[in-house]
């Protein structure tokens, strides 16, 4: 063999080399995104369920994701990222807004007016379930045998979860489980449609007119309907609005972007399976949500989905 050949392929081992290492380093980042994600998005619901305690859910969540916008525009602005929307990308980036923000935080706050903040984060976020199935035909992402064993895990857990909310016989729960199956249902639909058709703008600048569009229809709605009293929220309630503004509603969804691009959907969808661990813990140590034996064998399942979907 040549001395040129062998450099040659000298070289291309080494360019092989280097992009497996860039890939594994970009997966590895992006599964740190969707870690940080998860226990953001954790923490924000016993946040939220302090705030609808004296604000109604669509006004809270209409301020929260308006003062997210503002914060998220100004960090645009300072790293000079262009703002501008081009004409063909505004029915693509309404549509997004629409499902991941409108929907998602919308129906998720509405539900907990039936359930506890726990119960809720774990019918929510069947959400990995919904993205799987539908990233299959959409994004030709076939489930690998680990991904089937983490959904029916997940599916267990939420019919476990189910078994234990109490169910009365004028079905008061029953609301609260529909608006926040609705909601898992609709945020999957907008992550995979982020996936299949990526909107090519600066990623806080994106974060930013997906908060400002997908909150104008809650605050809009919320306004005239529920008759908020803003000033007469105590200041746990306005530090939990701070928090799911600017952590919930800044910091995880420009993360949650960002990991999107980096894995595949159904991937980066199965780990926010420990968010609904983390809203449940942090549910009952911090409002006081009395544990049962289906939601903790229920936790335990989603446990174990999470771990067959890392090992993946």
């Amino acid at each position: 063999m040549s001395t040129t050949r062998l450099e040659q392929e000298g070289g291309y081992n080494l360019a092989s080399s280097r992009s497996v290492s860039t890939h594994r380093a970009s997966r590895l980042t992006g599964v740190a995104f969707v870690i940080v994600t998860a226990i953001g998005w954790g923490l924000n619901w016993p946040a939220t369920k302090y705030v609808i305690l004296t604000c109604p859910p669509l006004s809270a969540r209409g301020v929260s994701g308006l003062t997210a916008a503002a914060f998220l525009f100004g960090i645009a602005v300072l790293r000079g990222e262009t703002l501008g929307v081009p004409p063909h990308l505004w029915p693509r980036l309404v549509m997004a807004s629409l499902l991941n923000v409108s929907a998602w935080m919308g129906l998720t706050t509405a539900s907990m007016l039936w359930l506890p903040a726990g119960p809720a984060a774990t019918l929510a976020y069947t959400m990995p379930v919904w993205v799987t199935l539908l990233a299959w035909p959409v994004l030709s992402e076939r489930p690998t045998p680990r991904q089937i064993v983490a959904i029916l895990l997940g599916v267990a857990g939420v019919a476990v979860q189910l078994g234990g909310i109490d169910m009365r016989p004028d079905a008061a729960t029953l609301p609260g489980v529909a608006l926040a199956l609705s909601a898992a249902t609709l945020f999957a639909a907008g992550t995979v449609l982020c996936k299949h058709a990526p909107i090519p703008l600066p990623r806080f600048a994106l974060t930013a007119w997906q908060a400002l569009l997908g909150s104008v229809p809650l605050l809009a709605a919320g306004l005239p309907l529920e008759h908020p009293h803003f000033s007469s929220m105590p200041a746990i309630a306005w530090l939990s609005l701070g928090y799911t503004a600017l952590v919930s509603m800044g910091l995880c969804y420009v993360l949650w972007y960002s990991a999107i691009r980096r894995l595949k959907a159904s991937h980066a969808a199965i780990g926010t399976l420990l968010t609904p661990v983390i809203g449940f813990t942090a549910s009952l140590l911090v409002l006081g949500d009395r544990p049962n034996l289906s939601q903790a064998v229920s936790l335990a399942m989603v446990v174990g989905a999470i771990v067959f979907a890392v090992r993946d």
